[in-house]
């Protein structure tokens, strides 16, 4: 029975059958809190005589009319189908029924304010989730109009994807005798159903308006909930926006597509943000109620960007079917980055990328689970489990090594063209290669085929042979590839040469090359004096991991941070964290160089991902006899270095956050305590409301504090926020008790909101005792059929991903997950073991790391 998947093959059978032109939608919210109503009417063509389905989610239909006859639910309704049978030419389908509300980050999502017990209503539809709230052709290559009508209550504000309109009363009144408002907007261009939106509710709006390049006056708003709504910087959201619409255009050629554009910030949210058209909506995590990172800062600009590039890429032209969604989000991974860089403060955002992206892409790749970019996907689940590393960071890694290779004017004329010749319908690779082409003038089906269609990532390293002089006599670029995916790929790349000048480690020569095969003379090196440290893939231009040569780790151990280039800094930091995941550079080592070298650094980001690395790498990777001494260790450096920071500074905040997360010995627990209470502060640093928090969880984790002390936590923070920092604290006491109340209420009790499910799989997974969580791991393997087959694909993930009991890797934990697969995970789907495989993989590598390191020490 197909549940609620589709197949490819399904997908492409209904294609063959049906072309969808309009869809009528009419939605009323004024129906009570758990369910609403959803009429949709949608008009259609297809061969006389043929069979189909269309998908919905619900609970209950009450009426489905296919040209004018009447279908019995009961007989046609099943599996989140309704089967149409004996379909005309043309066709009008209407179905009423009552859909859900969510509170899992799908559908439509359903949330109560704390502050003021007022309702907000949101969608999410990405990948499969429109037909949890109208009856839809269920796949991005079957486009059409969207016309929404919606009731609600007065005083809301109420948005999709075309302008609101002004709202008219609806007779009769809703179920409490309360007056309503129906507003009935204009149909969207022929989009995806999946990018179809509405946000409902007593948003707080701030409005404003741009000319684009066609002279038309596009409406700009900016939405939070009226409790968030003071924290809200509209203005700067306006700014980036214009800044963002001005590029686009003009590197695109093409003006922005559609007639509006909202942002929404929307409570319990499952990611980043989503590109419904004109209508894009972002995690509240970007509305600042307290102090953020720098790095926080500029994700968030990078991600505006990203959902606008998102107009032009996915919505206007949008993939024919998944295993194409790199169309959409690597072009806009990379699109949104080299906005970053060239028209915001954040000029430093290709540094970020390295840091962030394409470290995230390198994990990704390693992975059992690796793909090509241009995945096999055979159906929704397979999608699903794909918006990963390979997706978005590796697919734009490539595609800024391509324009390296074509050259960015020749990739945005291509592009330009690619735009206005596909727009409003659906394309394949091939489209994209053939404008590419004709643009450049090179063959790119061969880099197509190398880059995008086959899967993992190689290892480049500099073999070095010196002459009497102390000259190279020979430089030659190592290339290889792991064994199971043994391509050898081309890379266009440049080589650094860096120097001391006085206490500054800096950039005194550069070359550019083009790598091709498993070993690449240099001739431009010979005859050249050595550097203090050569850097392969300097400037990022490539995507492989890099290797330095001893002499270069030597100099990088001690002098990493005099390195005077950002970016320089960020690939050195990745080559070495490369090293000490695959076991080549022992984790005590790794640890030394952190402690050493990261609190001059001054990339915000390079040092958030930095001191997540080292924090991984001394709970995980050094030897076990050594790592409770090592965890202190970290945790005593970073509290120094927050003394010695400047006052104020995001370094500052960086280490201190840090450092509350590492506090485990009396002292270090102390000196959280005192921050807490205002016995002792740090110049410059304010415990505001949700630092109080991460001192307060310190505390509870540490055992130093409770219950009360959460009660009356939340007291003074009776937010949503707080009550998810609440939930975060109470799982992490570390009593079995307490563990055991926070897995029962998120795994053996269903219902429980998805950001609850966060933040207490985030406190439950706190634990420095890890015996705390033993008695879990065969509680975890237990349940994981239970939880695929009764949650939503978000929330299983969120517990298959968050409620792992493995703090620390063990060769126990290694031995039941393995065994699992190997046993009752054996005819387990594909979706459900690939997050289990995945943790098996980091276990092992831990394994392997904590190995290394006991034999260098």
């Amino acid at each position: 029975m197909p549940g609620q998947n589709l197949t490819r093959l399904e997908a492409i059978e209904r294609a063959g059958v049906i072309s969808t032109h309009e869809y009528l939608i009419d939605i009323d919210v004024t129906t009570g809190p758990t369910v609403f109503r959803s009429k949709t009417t949608v008009r259609f063509t297809a061969i006389p005589g043929a069979s189909s389905f269309i998908d919905l989610v619900a609970p209950k239909v009450h009426e489905i009319t296919l040209n004018g006859r009447a279908l019995d639910p009961a007989e046609v309704f099943a599996d989140s189908r309704i089967a149409l049978s004996d379909l005309a030419a043309s066709n009008e389908l209407e179905v009423i029924a009552d859909c859900a509300y969510m509170n899992t980050g799908e559908g439509l999502h359903r949330f109560v304010d704390p502050v003021d017990d007022e309702v907000y209503l949101y969608s999410q539809f990405e990948v499969p989730d429109s037909r949890r709230m109208f009856a839809v052709f269920e796949q991005p290559d079957l486009k059409a109009t969207f016309q929404f009508t919606v009731t609600t209550p007065p005083g809301w504000q109420v948005v999709s994807n075309e302008p609101t309109p002004e709202p008219i009363p609806s007779i009769p009144r809703g179920a409490d005798g309360e007056a309503r408002l129906t507003y009935g907007f204009a149909p969207t261009p022929p989009i995806s159903s999946y990018i179809t939106a509405l946000v409902a509710g007593p948003y707080v709006v701030t409005r404003s308006e741009l000319t684009s390049s066609d002279g038309r006056v596009i409406p700009l708003g900016v939405f939070a909930r009226a409790s968030l709504a003071e924290h809200l910087d509209a203005d700067y959201i306006f700014e980036t926006t214009r800044a963002g619409f001005e590029f686009f255009e003009k590197h695109f050629d093409y003006p922005y597509p559609f007639t509006k554009y909202d942002q929404l910030f929307v409570p319990e949210y499952n990611m980043g943000a989503m590109e419904n058209a004109g209508c894009v909506t972002f995690t509240e995590s970007y509305v600042f109620r307290s102090k953020v990172s720098d790095a926080l800062k500029e994700r968030r600009v990078v991600t505006v960007l990203h959902e606008l590039a998102h107009m032009w890429f996915g919505n206007l032209v949008t993939m024919k079917w998944w295993n194409d969604l790199w169309l959409n989000e690597s072009f806009a991974e990379w699109a949104s980055t080299l906005a970053t860089a060239e028209i915001t403060e954040w000029d430093q955002a290709w540094t970020t990328f390295a840091a962030t992206e394409k470290a995230w892409a390198y994990r990704q790749d390693q992975l059992p689970s690796t793909h090509p970019i241009v995945a096999t996907i055979n159906d929704l689940d397979d999608v699903q489990v794909n918006f990963d590393g390979i997706t978005y960071a590796k697919g734009g890694s490539v595609l800024k090594q391509l324009v390296a290779w074509v050259g960015l004017e020749h990739f945005m004329t291509g592009v330009a063209s690619y735009f206005k010749k596909h727009a409003f319908t659906n394309t394949e690779l091939p489209d994209l290669l053939a404008e590419l082409e004709a643009a450049s003038g090179r063959e790119l089906g061969q880099w197509a085929e190398t880059w995008l269609e086959t899967a993992g990532v190689n290892t480049l390293r500099p073999e070095i042979t010196l002459a009497d002089d102390g000259t190279f006599a020979r430089v030659v670029v190592v290339q290889t590839a792991a064994p199971d995916y043994p391509t050898i790929r081309p890379h266009r790349l440049a080589i650094g040469l860096y120097s001391f000048n006085g206490d500054d480690l800096v950039r005194t020569g550069r070359v550019e090359i083009d790598v091709d095969g498993e070993r690449t003379d240099v001739p431009e090196l010979v005859g050249m004096g050595r550097p203090d440290l050569l850097l392969l893939n300097d400037d990022d231009l490539t995507y492989a991991k890099i290797r330095l040569d001893d002499h270069s780790v030597e100099v990088a151990l001690e002098h990493l941070a005099q390195i005077t280039e950002p970016l320089a800094r960020a690939l050195v930091w990745g080559s070495l964290w490369d090293a000490t995941r695959d076991g080549e550079m022992p984790a005590s080592d790794y640890v030394r160089l952190v402690i050493n070298n990261i609190a001059s650094e001054t990339s915000s980001t390079t040092l958030r991902t930095t001191l997540g690395q080292v924090v991984l790498a001394a709970n995980n990777y050094v030897a076990p006899p050594r790592r409770e001494q090592t965890v202190r260790a970290v945790g005593d450096g970073v509290w120094l270095m927050a003394q010695d920071a400047e006052a104020g500074s995001d370094a500052q905040f960086q280490f201190a956050k840090v450092f509350a997360s590492l506090a485990q010995s009396p002292e270090q627990l102390d000196a959280v305590a005192a921050l807490l209470d205002g016995t002792a502060e740090l110049e410059g640093l304010e415990i505001d409301t949700d630092l109080r928090w991460d001192l307060l969880i310190a505390l509870v984790a540490g055992g130093r504090c409770g219950e009360s002390e959460i009660v009356a936590e939340l007291a003074g923070d009776a937010t949503a926020s707080g009550a998810q920092h609440a939930a975060h604290a109470r799982a992490a006491i570390p009593t079995a008790e307490a563990k055991d109340a926070a897995w029962a209420s998120v795994v053996d009790v269903v219902g429980a909101p998805n950001a609850i499910i966060r933040a207490t799989a985030d406190g439950f997974t706190t634990a420095h005792d890890a015996a705390l969580l033993a008695p879990f791991v065969p509680r975890f393997f237990d349940a994981l059929v239970g939880i695929w087959e009764t949650r939503s694909f978000h929330i299983a993930s969120e517990l298959l991903e968050g409620m792992f009991p493995g703090t620390t890797a063990t060769a126990a934990l290694r031995d039941a997950t393995t065994a699992w697969l190997e046993g009752p995970g054996t005819s387990a789907p594909s979706a459900l073991r690939r997050p289990i495989i995945e943790h098996l993989a980091g276990i092992e590598r831990a394994l392997a790391a904590q190995g290394r390191d006991t034999e260098q020490n």
